[in-house]
Order: C-alpha cells, then structure tokens, then sequence
C-alpha cells in the first residue's frame, strides 16, 4: 500500500483535522497567563508609608506608578521562582523555614526534614518577606546570567569622566588642631589666645586651658563635608569665610557648640580629580548601571510571559 492510498482513508484526515483544529485553537484562544496584581489598599498604604519614611514626602503620580511597577515585577519574580522550584533547592530557604517552625514552637520531635516538610506544607515560605527576597535574589541572578551586562570599555570610563568632572571636583581639605570653648566658657577666649601669643604656645601645649570636645581636636585632610559633621555648618562657613592660612593660627571660630581657636597646619586647595584617582570609581559605576539595564531588560521580557495587572 503507497502513501497516496493512505493519505485517502477518512481516519487519516480525521486525524490531520483534529491536529490543525487543536492548533488553530492555540493561537485563536492561547492559555491565559498567570495574573500579577493588583496590589491591595494595605500593601499600597504601607508602601506610600515607607517613600515618606525614607523622604519626608508623599510621592507625586509618577513615583507612584514606579513604585507599584517595582513591587508587582518583585510579585513577579518570587511567583516565577516559586513555578520553578527554586525554594525546594535552596539551601538559606531550608535554613529559614526551620527557624520559623522553631519559634512557632512546632519542631518538637520532629527530624529537621520533617519541620521543612511540614512548613512546606503550612506555605510558610509564601507569607515570608525573607524567604521572597532571597528567591528574587536568586531570580535577578538567573536573569543576569541569559542576558549578562555589558562591560564598559575604557573609551565608555573616559567619556563617563569628561562629562563627570564637574561631580568628581576634589574639594579643598584642612588638617587642623582646635582649642574648644563652651558657652560658659567663651570669656576665657581672648586671655588663653594672649597666652599662646606670649609664650609661643602650640595647640596641644595650650589644650589644657579649653573644654573637653568629645569629638576630638586633631581631624587631618578633612573636606568641609567632613568637618560639617564634627562641627556643624555653621563652624565650617565661619571658618572658611575668615581665611584659613596653613601654619597660622585662625579665629576664634563659632561653631553650634560654642568657640574654637584653629592651628591650620595644612591646606590643600581645591582641584579637578584625575582620571587615574577615580578610574575604579567611574569602572564600578558604570558596570553597576549596566547590570541595572541589562536586569531592566531581562524583568520587561519576562512580563510578556505574565498579565501584570496595575
């Protein structure tokens, strides 16, 4: 019997129907996709609270669109590492669920595999925030790995420098010694400045007519940033308004706690950074911003695979 005789018996064509019915079926009426969201009232309201936690402010519309968007992909993932299996491998979410069972007080007699195999059972690792970040750690991993950032070249690290130089200008720093004064304190000032004057007096020889400072009183190759957070910023507005001299004494300068009386030992002006200073810097960043748009990537083509409802 040929092929043609085949191809002519009815079952043979029932079949071919059947398969091409099945198909059609398939790109006419696809599987629905898995649903992500929406988020609920309570899980929108605690994440408004945390931007106002972190920033003193509500956010407008368009943070909080991202920030939903943020939390649904996050939604996403941890669902995604769940179809996979990952929390059944993973050693960290085996360690985790133990140590739920133990606090609530159910692991008594029971083998460790039995405690995991129980709170498997329970879904504890659903409800669990710690659990959820370590799977979506895993998963941002996995997605790196199928589609990996792309390594900045040096021609990418000094271009990135050129149009930073502006952000990676050095400011100027201070190695100073001070002599401190508190409010109760502040008419010994002009006596104790005579007495160095006179006797020739270097800042520590002269420490013992002052006030303890808790912070200390030598602070080296300090930039104003930094002596802002020893002093305040008002010490450091005064203290560069007066003039500061390397080897000259200077003030006394108000500060938010009282008085000082400033040795200026060293000044090192102001200055543009080199390539050379801020070459890892510049490489880090730019393979941090290229791992975030490379993971960007990865999390828009997976919601092709989910109906992310906003």
């Amino acid at each position: 019997m040929n092929f043609l005789s085949w191809l002519k018996r009815p079952w043979v064509h029932f079949v071919v129907l059947g398969l091409l019915l099945f198909w059609l079926e398939s790109i006419v009426f696809p599987p629905p996709k898995p649903a992500i969201g929406p988020l609920s009232e309570a899980r929108l309201e605690t994440l408004q609270q945390q931007w106002f936690t972190s920033t003193g402010r509500l956010p407008n519309l368009e943070q909080q669109q991202r920030i939903v968007q943020s939390e649904l992909d996050r939604d996403m993932l941890f669902q995604k590492a769940l179809a996979m299996n990952i929390h059944l491998y993973d050693t960290v979410v085996y360690q985790r669920l133990l140590r739920n069972m133990s606090f609530l007080q159910l692991a008594d007699g029971k083998t460790e595999r039995e405690q995991y195999e129980q709170a498997l059972d329970m879904r504890l690792h659903l409800g669990d925030e710690v659990v959820k970040r370590r799977l979506i750690q895993i998963m941002e991993q996995l997605l790196l790995a199928t589609n990996p950032p792309v390594a900045p070249t040096e021609e990418d690290i000094k271009a990135s420098f050129e149009a930073r130089k502006q952000e990676l200008h050095r400011p100027p720093r201070y190695s100073i010694e001070h002599l401190y004064f508190n409010r109760q304190r502040e008419g010994e000032v002009d006596k104790v400045i005579a007495a160095i004057n006179e006797q020739g007096l270097t800042a520590q020889q002269a420490r013992s007519m002052s006030s303890p400072f808790l912070p200390g009183y030598i602070f080296n190759r300090q930039t104003p940033d930094q002596l802002a957070r020893h002093f305040g910023a008002s010490f450091v507005t005064n203290f560069e308004q007066a003039t500061p001299q390397a080897a000259h004494w200077l003030g006394p300068v108000r500060s938010t706690y009282g008085l000082h009386y400033v040795w200026v030992e060293a000044i090192e002006s102001a200055r543009d950074a080199t390539l050379e200073e801020v070459h890892g810097q510049i490489q880090r960043d730019l393979e941090l911003q290229a791992k975030s748009k490379a993971l960007a990537s990865a999390v828009e083509n997976l919601r092709k695979d989910y109906e992310v409802i906003l």
